[in-house]
């Protein structure tokens, strides 16, 4: 596993993303290459699709265990998007991006570094946003380098894993 390279920090946002979604939890997550499958054909093909990068997008469900996962496009208009796909507005924030080199299967070895090594030694907080993965127009698993960006909030000493007001 290689190391983790220091993220950039970079305001994204505000954004529109239609695509597909599914809940998930830790033992049907294996589900979103399936999901990504289903969604492929329609890229470049979604009414108002402005590039060719693609999101995921993943928040916790309220109330529930498990989490929401969106695989999509940024769009100009979510009024022109088909009934079928999900919608969502991504508002402005703040985010670390990471980079993930390496075959796409390899994916939670970088998640896990993020989690458990740099945001403990980190001087941040994760938000209570959705997170979001950037890939560009390129990415394929030959070519797999793709952004993972995680909402962030700064964080003081004294408010070390609790949420800031």
């Amino acid at each position: 596993m290689a190391d983790l390279a220091a993220p950039r920090f970079e305001e994204f946002g505000p954004v529109l993303i239609a695509g597909m979604g599914q809940r998930y939890n830790d033992e049907t997550s294996v589900g979103i290459p399936a999901l990504w499958q289903r969604f492929d054909p329609h890229i470049g093909h979604i009414p108002g699709q402005l590039s060719g990068k693609t999101y995921g997008v993943m928040w916790p469900l309220k109330g529930a265990e498990g989490f929401e996962y969106v695989c999509g496009v940024e769009v100009s208009d979510l009024s022109a998007v088909p009934a079928e796909f999900s919608r969502l507005t991504l508002e402005k924030q703040k985010y670390a991006v990471f980079s993930h080199t390496g075959p796409i299967s390899t994916i939670r070895d970088t998640l896990g570094q993020i989690w458990n090594q740099w945001l403990p030694a980190s001087a941040v907080r994760i938000a209570k946003r959705p997170r979001l993965e950037i890939y560009s127009a390129a990415f394929n698993d030959s070519n797999p380098i793709r952004g993972l960006a995680a909402d962030l909030k700064k964080r003081t000493q004294r408010q070390l894993g609790h949420p800031c007001r």
